[in-house]
């Protein structure tokens, strides 16, 4: 044969993990297969070795030419003994007998001659029906006969039974090697197999019935004292803080007595951990990828399909075929110019063999039918594309277990068909609750108490910091540390705030950078007493927690996100009248209009920022009536002129218009009636000019006009009295006016990166300038009277054409070497008294600080 029995019989053969996905059906189908298998291999075989037929000519038909039936041997030998006879004493060799006398030769063919003719007259007659035909004649009769007498199905029985055999076994575990699907299977089964082996899995389990006891315990116990701990948490200033107090979509729960699962439960190995944690992600892809479509569930059906379709084929024309299979045949060949005879009769050697054989096909081909239609009754029974987890949901704790559909579905039905303990263990891995669970586990296990410890800083105002970054959740460890005064959370997919918080009596500030924050009802009354200030960056407004609208003892909040939609509607922040204690507000976001909700803030905000990104702010009506307003910035606005809104913020101390397209200011003047105004800054804007009405506005002691397109100051501007901080750097102005004398209380003036060819004398009885920056211009001389300015301490020069400094900067006592800020080649220029002098006040003053 061209095969072997195990070459064929591993069409069947399928990986040993995929056995979990073959129903009982599937693997009796499959021994089905193998013993048809063998009963084809074996039908083949001895129809190879020992399949014939043995054919006689029938003599009825048959004439002799004289007229007379040959019809047996006894009537023909009288009628030829003579002759026959004669013609075998004639065909008898010559003897040799050349050499011989005559005599000898005559005594010699005598006897002989008498010895023959004895010889076949004493010999008994034959009784058989002569037929005249030699071997090789029988051997070609057989042969035409056996192709031409015996039925196709006689013949080719074995071979369509292997064919029919074959088909069916691909057709069983075609969807374990077909490449679309054979992928997915496999990574289902190895999932599935390490989900099952996996000690988180039992782990999660035996805690879940520990958890179970421990509610038991605590029903027959101690439910009692429940509802007065949330009474008495809720009374305070009028506020009752039930358990539907809105955290974030989940009620408050951290008065419900929680089971302290034992630590040896709870204690998982790192590496089981990590390997737990890359199952998680690895079944949340696996589902995303298989839960979109149904395709293992089509090519099963159609396989299923097949086979029944083929089983009807079988039995149906196999039946038709079992009574032609017969021991005797009539042969009628057209050979009779070659053998004499038309007609033969010949027997199957086989044909009892082959019948026992077809018979027990077809027995076993009935079997497997069946078998296909209970597939097909189960496949079609209930629907296969849906799986529901509500038995485990029932019996374990994690009751956010999903559902699941399409392929994913139909591969869990098909498990259960092998164990319905694969599924439940594997429902744990889907579970959100489960994967929380083992990341809180492994995320306290790796941060301890000394390793956080090490992380905390001292920030700018000298307050213990703590910033995490990337973890998976907030470890327990971070609430023992007392000390803490600002905790920074960063891209932290959950933050859970426990009861312990409230042992972190020092925290005033809180950072949530990409960070989602639940709380719990106890940790909650701490944080909404004792945080002072909170800062969320977020994607979307609905990422910001719902708690921190209730936030009553906050002091400053910052939102850093997406506060629009796509289609640029607002989005309304929470009501915020529980901030009953803001006072400052700072929004980085996208707004085309100030959320109307802020005015909610009126009585006690102080100060709103909004860094709009971009985005230009179109309505500002809502700032109307935020009178009690101090301060007022509104960066990247796109504002082409000064808001109207702002004229009416009598208590307006400060406004910051920094980076917006404003090209003229000529509603300056209103802000005379701003009486407490003392900041202006307009930088970073595009204006040109400035109108003689600025100084109307008396109050003004800071003026920011660096980076826009000034080439010249108004006289007016020099009349403010109480001028203390100019930037007018980063324009092209060419001349600085006489006038800049007049601002005897100015302290700190930036020019630089202008036009400035020279000073006016009268700058430098400005005696007060404590900071005078006039670098990057094309100044070629200092005046000497530069040393009048003694109280001067920074002194910036870099970047202009001046060949010398005057000897007099030694009389600016205050001026130190890192506040010259000048070129080299200038500073050693200066004298040797000079430079000593800059050296020792720095050391002196140095001294003094110590």
């Amino acid at each position: 044969m061209m095969f072997t029995l195990t070459e064929v019989a591993s069409l069947n053969d399928i990986q040993p993990t995929y056995r979990i996905l073959k129903p009982w059906w599937d693997v009796f189908m499959d021994y089905l297969g193998v013993v048809m298998l063998m009963l084809a291999i074996f039908a083949m075989t001895m129809q190879i070795t020992k399949d014939q037929v043995a054919c006689l000519p029938c003599l009825e038909d048959q004439e002799d030419p004289s007229g007379a039936k040959p019809d047996s041997f006894a009537q023909q030998s009288s009628l030829k003994a003579a002759t026959s006879a004669a013609t075998t004493v004639a065909t008898l060799p010559p003897l040799v007998t050349k050499d011989l006398p005559d005599k000898a030769v005559h005594e010699i063919h005598v006897p002989q001659q008498h010895t023959v003719e004895e010889k076949y007259v004493n010999q008994p007659q034959p009784t058989g029906v002569r037929t005249n035909l030699d071997y090789q004649q029988y051997v070609f009769i057989n042969q035409i006969c056996y192709h031409v007498a015996l039925p196709w199905y006689s013949k080719y029985f074995p071979y369509l039974t292997l064919i029919h055999t074959i088909v069916l076994m691909v057709s069983s575990n075609f969807w374990f090697k077909y490449p679309k699907t054979s992928s997915k299977i496999e990574h289902f089964v190895s999932i599935l197999g390490r989900c099952f082996e996996s000690p988180w899995t039992t782990k999660a389990l035996s805690e879940t019935a520990c958890e179970d006891s421990e509610e038991n315990k605590q029903r027959l116990t101690g439910t009692s004292s429940v509802p007065k701990q949330v009474s008495i948490e809720g009374k305070d200033d009028g506020t009752n803080v039930n358990s539907s107090t809105p955290m974030l979509g989940v009620k408050f729960s951290a008065d419900k007595p929680i089971a302290e699962v034992p630590s040896s439960m709870t204690i998982l190995d790192k590496k089981d951990g990590e390997q737990a944690k890359a199952l998680f992600e690895k079944v949340r892809k696996f589902r995303a990828h298989v839960e979109d479509s149904d395709f293992i569930y089509k090519l099963y059906v159609a396989q299923t399909v097949v086979k029944t379709v083929k089983f009807i084929l079988i039995l149906s024309y196999t039946s038709t075929f079992l009574a032609k299979i017969n021991f005797k045949h009539d042969c009628e060949p057209d050979i009779k110019q070659l053998t004499g005879y038309s007609k033969f009769f010949c027997t199957h050697n086989m044909a009892f063999m082959l019948n026992k054989l077809l018979i027990s096909y077809m027995a076993l081909i009935l079997i497997y039918g069946m078998a296909c239609l209970y597939s097909l009754f189960w496949v079609f029974r209930r629907p296969l594309k849906e799986y529901s987890f509500e038995k485990v949901r029932e019996e374990s704790s994690f009751s956010d277990i999903p559902d699941v559909k399409n392929d994913f579905a139909f591969l869990l039905h098909m498990v259960d068909q092998y164990d319905q303990l694969y599924s439940k263990r594997f429902g744990v891995f889907l579970s959100e609750v489960s994967e929380n669970k083992l990341r809180e586990i492994s995320l306290n296990h790796e941060w301890t108490f000394e390793k956080l410890r090490q992380l905390v800083t001292r920030n700018a105002v000298d307050q213990q910091e703590l910033h995490l970054f990337m973890l998976s959740g907030l470890p327990n460890a971070v609430f023992d540390l007392t000390d803490l005064e600002v905790l920074k959370l960063e891209l932290i997919p959950e933050v859970r705030f426990s009861a312990k918080v409230s042992q972190m009596t020092n925290l005033l500030e809180l950072h949530l950078c990409h960070s989602p924050a639940k709380v719990e009802q106890t940790g909650f009354a701490f944080l909404r007493d004792h945080l002072r200030c909170l800062h969320v960056k977020f994607t979307d407004v609905a990422e910001i927690p719902a708690w921190v609208y209730l936030l009553r003892s906050l002091r400053e909040l910052n939102l850093i996100g997406n506060l629009s939609s796509e289609n640029n509607k607002m989005i309304g922040l929470e009501s915020m009248r529980d901030l009953r204690h803001l006072k400052t507000l700072c929004l980085k976001s996208n707004l085309t209009k100030m959320p109307t909700n802020i005015t909610e803030l009126s009585p006690h905000l102080i100060k709103l920022v909004v860094h709009n990104d971009g985005t230009k702010l179109v309505v500002l009506n809502s700032l109307k009536k935020m009178t009690n307003l101090i301060e007022l910035e509104l960066h990247t606005c796109e504002l082409e002129r000064i808001p109207h809104a702002i004229f009416s913020l009598v208590n307006l101390q400060e406004l910051d218009l920094k980076s917006n397209n404003i090209r003229t200011i000529e509603e300056i003047i209103s802000f005379q009636h701003l009486k407490r105004l003392t900041c202006l800054k307009l930088w970073h804007n595009k204006i040109i000019t400035i109108p003689s009405s600025i100084g109307q506005v008396k109050s003004l002691e800071s003026l920011y006009l660096s980076h826009n397109k000034l080439e010249c100051l108004p006289p007016s501007l020099f009349t403010l009295p109480k001028l203390r901080y100019l930037d007018v750097g980063h324009n092209s102005i060419s001349v600085l006016p006489p006038d800049v004398g007049l601002l005897h209380n100015l302290q700190h003036l930036a020019i630089n990166s202008n036009k400035l060819e020279v000073l006016p004398k009268s700058l430098f009885r400005c005696t007060k300038l404590k900071a005078l920056c006039l670098g990057n211009n094309a100044l070629t001389v200092l005046p000497e009277v530069a040393g009048q300015l003694v109280q001067l301490t920074q002194l910036e020069l870099r970047g202009n054409c001046l060949d010398r400094l005057p000897v007099q900067l030694g009389n600016c006592r205050l001026l130190r070497k890192s506040g010259l800020v000048v070129e080299d080649h200038l500073f050693d220029a200066l004298p040797v008294e000079v430079k000593e002098n800059f050296s020792r006040e720095t050391s002196a003053s140095f001294g003094d600080g110590l």
